[in-house]
């Protein structure tokens, strides 16, 4: 399995509603140099590796089992002890419930959007949406978190501030913000023996030697338009300072080495899993180590309303349960959590009662989300849900409290005013407040 899976309704071509989404796909990297541009990158902030889980993962098997709940509710597996005294996961996540004491899960966030183009809007930006969204739509009425953060930081070390492996998610995208802060999506798997990023790499058959002679070339020529049209506005001019970021991209020592995953000790690379969702994970390890801020790694196929535990019992399962659990540990061994922050999540949590086809249906009621790192305390619980695991129960928080937090964290103020195209101010986030125990 590839983890790229469509949900419920699959994704049409009249699915797809672009609501200034401007780069649905991602950009090409000197276009997004082009586009990006805002000065000095300012002091090191902390960064964020976001991992979602397209689709919305059923708390009941992962963070939030309710072993003592009738059969119809607890589903087939079991629950077991964590590395945190009194803390209980599903038995389908051994490797995470090994790492509980380094992260924070909160077990009371929810909403009221059952679908996923609207749940997975509301995740991803902090905001619902203006009207109802259907399961398949791909959207953006607000600037994701990932767009939010490059407007705020820009180009960091000539890397983009906001990356995507896998694919985007839905919401990722920058709306009223501009195409500039849509993501620099790498479709690649880093599993293959054959993985490139594009436009990261001299086109086959060009030597650096090739490529700077093209460059000299192309100088004259561009000087040569300069000098014949001097009256003009000449676009070649800022078209030459990002595609020489790009070239210096594609020749950097350093910049490469984020993307050679190959050079990876093998060691580590078994760690996280020899599949794509392993190696991604990892990937994005390798990108915020060099200044990348802001990762999103996507993982779909979680839209289980059909034989939740055949699935879950396999490998789709069992590689993520591994690969986070492998970045956490990697990222705590290397002294990387305070300056990096791991949120996992997908846009609700999944029905209560297991229903006829052996799979649990949409249900944004109660979710988990787990964080690590950037600050969070370690080892923690927060909120929870009913004793059947219905809704949440205690320290209820909404995706408003979610995307405040993760703004705070990330150096952002919430409450900031943007305007979009037209003029209109509008609050990043209305409403929210900050949960408090990831600020303990």
């Amino acid at each position: 399995m590839n983890g790229m899976k469509l949900n419920c309704s699959g994704l049409g071509r009249r699915d797809f509603l672009q609501v200034g989404l401007g780069g649905l796909a991602g950009l090409g990297f000197s276009d997004l140099l082009r586009a990006q541009a805002q000065g000095e990158a300012g002091k090191k902030k902390l960064n964020c590796i976001l991992v979602w889980l397209d689709g919305g993962p059923s708390h009941y098997e992962s963070f939030d089992p309710k072993p003592d709940s009738p059969k119809e509710i607890r589903g087939e597996f079991g629950a077991i002890k964590t590395s945190v005294p009194g803390v209980q996961f599903c038995d389908k996540v051994p490797n995470l419930a090994k790492v509980m004491d380094k992260m924070t899960i909160v077990r009371s966030i929810c909403h009221k959007d059952p679908n996923h183009g609207g749940g997975n809007h509301y995740l991803m930006t902090g905001r619902p949406t203006p009207v109802p969204v259907n399961c398949g739509a791909f959207v953006t009425f607000h600037p994701s978190f990932g767009s939010m953060v490059s407007f705020e930081r820009g180009v960091q070390q000539g890397l983009p501030p906001y990356m995507s492996l896998g694919r985007m998610s839905r919401s990722g995208g920058p709306n009223f913000l501009g195409a500039q802060h849509a993501p620099f999506v790498v479709k690649a798997d880093p599993q293959s023996s054959s993985f490139k990023v594009r436009d990261v790499v001299l086109p086959k058959g060009i030597s650096e030697g090739r490529s700077e002679d093209r460059r000299v070339l192309r100088a004259g020529l561009d000087n040569l338009l300069r000098i014949t049209e001097k009256a003009a506005k000449d676009p070649a001019v800022d078209f030459d300072q990002f595609n020489a970021q790009g070239v210096d991209l594609v020749t950097s020592k350093e910049a490469q080495a984020a993307f050679d995953i190959a050079k990876e000790d093998e060691k580590v690379r078994e760690a996280y899993g020899r599949n794509s969702l392993g190696q991604r994970l990892l990937l994005a390890r390798r990108l915020v180590e060099v200044g990348v801020s802001f990762v999103t790694v996507y993982y779909g196929g979680w839209d289980h309303h059909r034989d939740i535990f055949k699935t879950l019992k396999g490998d789709f399962n069992s590689r993520w349960d591994m690969g986070l659990a492998a970045l956490i540990n990697d990222l705590d061994q290397r002294g990387m959590m305070e300056d990096t922050m791991v949120i996992c999540l997908g846009e609700f949590g999944r029905t209560p009662k297991v229903n006829t086809r052996g799979g649990r249906d949409h249900w944004p009621g109660a979710m988990s989300v787990l964080f690590a790192g950037g600050g969070c305390p370690r080892g923690q619980v927060v909120g929870a849900t009913d004793d059947k695991g219905y809704y949440a129960a205690e320290n209820v928080y909404s995706p408003e409290d979610f995307a405040s937090s993760l703004y705070l964290k990330l150096g952002i103020d919430p409450e900031q005013i943007l305007h979009t195209e037209t003029g209109r101010p509008l609050q990043l986030v209305d409403g929210g407040t900050r949960i408090k125990e990831l600020f303990a």
